[in-house]
């Protein structure tokens, strides 16, 4: 039987030199983090003897919404909104011409409607003439201002733009273009249209990304560069203050658009965001009530929140609500398919039997049901995530455990009992440790010798988007409720930095059948193509799917009206919060 006595056990055996190594390593991480958490101290101090000279001084009956982000917030344009903790923040402060509900709807926001023509290709979008921008600094009298078509038009092309290398660019490769410029135009105030070279179904989902957010051009000339930490937007919340690794504080948007029940909304007056590293830290502040939410588990508290069988611990039912559904969010493990990159240079990932051998070396279910509490489905039908529509409940084109296959695979590539084969490196943060840590115990068996490397996540993040590492663990959340979102990951138009292959795998075969599923206009056609899609990236093995994530959300009881969607975005417009005036932002 399989238990954490067997884990341990096989954690024995790994070799003395990488214990070592990882002993020294955590030892200068614990050092490093006892040193930021004096620096954050000292900072905070700072923070509350100069919070009454940045407009945010706390008062009596005023809500504040209160949560951490450990991962760090490294953007406020929306931009550059390619990781949750970046996008959330730019989804209280930024608004698009349409938005996603709980359900992945595509639904009105800046655009009040739109049409498509008959063949698909041509857009109108009819705006809203009560939308404003932010107060700021950047408009002649210091009041924000009507958004107009142009600046949705502005803001589009902006995105566009090579000059700023967005990694979101990839979002209007579908739109057509003429001298390398994208054919969007305002036609009056009130009316945009939108030109694509082909049909595109996704394409108006796609239009909710936090990417398509619609900036004013004067804070963009204003700012420049500096727009990242003075954003200008028409969200729920305009911006407050923020200290880079200590706090983030938006403040309500008086003048925001939206009601519920004839209210405007937002119902918060605030919204605090800290940068607590150790997550461990960050639920004991959720635990004594100074945190307001927290998202997902954590090896270092999973078990003191959850039952083995991943229900709430019935000694925190009184004061915190939890709540949980599918997410549609695959976490897997990439291999650097560029064969042309020095890193592959005489590496054994080149060779798909070793990669597809890793692939079948450990058992997914066991490391759902030990290492998260029965959280999440164990990812062995290809990288669409159960949830997703396209999400093949059937299919065999993944990878169950299956170690005497492994090790055949291993023999046909001539390495027999791992005899002969160099070590490989994984690169990972400290919060997948533990499951990498497991896999890690596993190819052992079969001769494979794993090193584990542990960055920041920030740092990881910018080497996978770099190419930099061969093999890593990654993560893809949809940005738009479609399984193209998930198969364009190995699209070789999508090669990073520019987009989100990050593998770098390519396939003609897979890029033929890829750009003929965009012209499907009916769902059934486009499931079957996206599972064959599916089935050939899951043949050349450019990554291993761990699991599909599970969303799990911790609120205390005074919080009402934070929503769930299977996308995990963050939405706080809608929020009320029942405890007024206790603590300080």
């Amino acid at each position: 039987m399989f238990d954490f006595d067997q884990i341990k056990r096989t954690k024995e055996k790994i070799s003395t030199e990488y214990s070592f190594r990882v002993s020294i390593v955590n030892f200068v991480v614990y050092f490093l983090l006892m040193m930021h958490r004096i620096f954050q101290a000292l900072i905070s101090i700072i923070f509350l003897l100069s919070s009454c000279r940045v407009g945010i001084k706390p008062e009596e009956g005023k809500t504040v919404f209160r949560y951490n982000e450990s991962a760090g917030i490294t953007s406020l344009d929306p931009l550059f909104a390619r990781n949750q903790a970046n996008i959330w923040a730019v989804n209280q402060l930024f608004s698009g011409l349409v938005q996603l509900d709980s359900n992945m709807q595509v639904k009105p926001c800046i655009a009040k409607s739109w049409e498509i023509s008959e063949n698909g290709t041509f857009y109108t979008f009819a705006l809203r003439n009560d939308v404003v921008f932010h107060n700021d600094t950047c408009f002649s009298d210091g009041v924000g201002r009507i958004v107009k078509a142009s600046d949705v038009e502005f803001s589009l092309k902006r995105l566009a733009n090579p000059a700023l290398a967005a990694p979101g660019a990839w979002v209007l490769g579908y739109v057509r273009s003429s001298d390398g410029i994208p054919e969007i135009q305002a036609i009056d105030d009130t009316t945009l249209i939108i030109r694509l070279d082909r049909p595109f179904p996704p394409f108006l989902g796609m239009l909710g990304m936090q990417y398509c957010s619609v900036v004013p051009f004067e804070a963009i000339e204003k700012y420049g560069n500096e727009f990242r930490n003075h954003p200008v937007g028409t969200g729920p919340f305009r911006f407050g203050m923020w200290k880079e690794g200590v706090k983030l504080v938006l403040l309500k948007n008086e003048s925001y658009f939206e009601f519920e029940e004839g209210i405007r909304l937002p119902h918060l007056d605030a919204v605090a965001i800290s940068f607590i590293i150790d997550k461990q830290s960050a639920f004991l502040e959720f635990v004594k009530g100074n945190l307001d939410f927290m998202s997902g588990i954590d090896a270092s508290y999973k078990d003191e929140l959850l039952t083995p069988s991943g229900k709430l611990n019935p000694k925190y039912e009184a004061s915190v609500n939890m709540t949980s559904q599918p997410y549609l969010n695959t976490e897997y493990l990439g291999f650097l398919y560029d064969t042309a990159s020095p890193l592959l240079k005489n590496n054994p990932l080149k060779d798909v039997r070793v990669r597809k051998a890793i692939n079948m070396s450990f058992d997914r279910k066991k490391m759902i049901r030990y290492l998260r509490n029965g959280i999440g489905e164990p990812g062995i039908k290809g990288m669409i995530p159960k949830g997703m529509p396209g999400y093949n409940e059937n299919s065999d084109y993944g990878y169950n455990y299956n170690p005497e296959m492994a090790r055949k695979l291993l023999a046909e590539a001539g390495f027999p009992t791992g005899k002969g084969l160099p070590p490989i490196t994984l690169s990972t943060n400290a919060s997948y440790l533990d499951l990498c840590q497991f896999i890690q115990s596993e190819v052992i068996k079969l001769g494979v010798q794993m090193k584990i490397d542990v960055s920041p996540p920030a740092t990881l993040r910018e080497n996978i988007a770099q190419a930099r590492i061969p093999f890593f663990r990654g993560s893809w959340i949809a940005d738009y409720p479609d399984a193209e979102n998930y198969l364009s990951l190995f699209y070789s138009g999508n090669h990073t930095p520019a987009g989100p292959n990050y593998t770098k795998y390519s396939n003609p075969e897979f890029d033929r059948l890829f750009l003929k599923t965009t012209i499907l206009d009916s769902d059934s056609a486009r499931y079957v193509a996206y599972n064959e899609l599916d089935s050939i990236i899951m043949n050349d093995s450019p990554v291993i799917v761990l699991f599909y994530d599970q969303i799990l959300r911790f609120t205390r009881k005074s919080v009402k009206g934070l929503g769930s969607n299977p996308m995990n975005l963050l939405v706080l417009k809608n929020v009320k919060k029942s405890e007024v005036g206790k603590k300080k932002i």
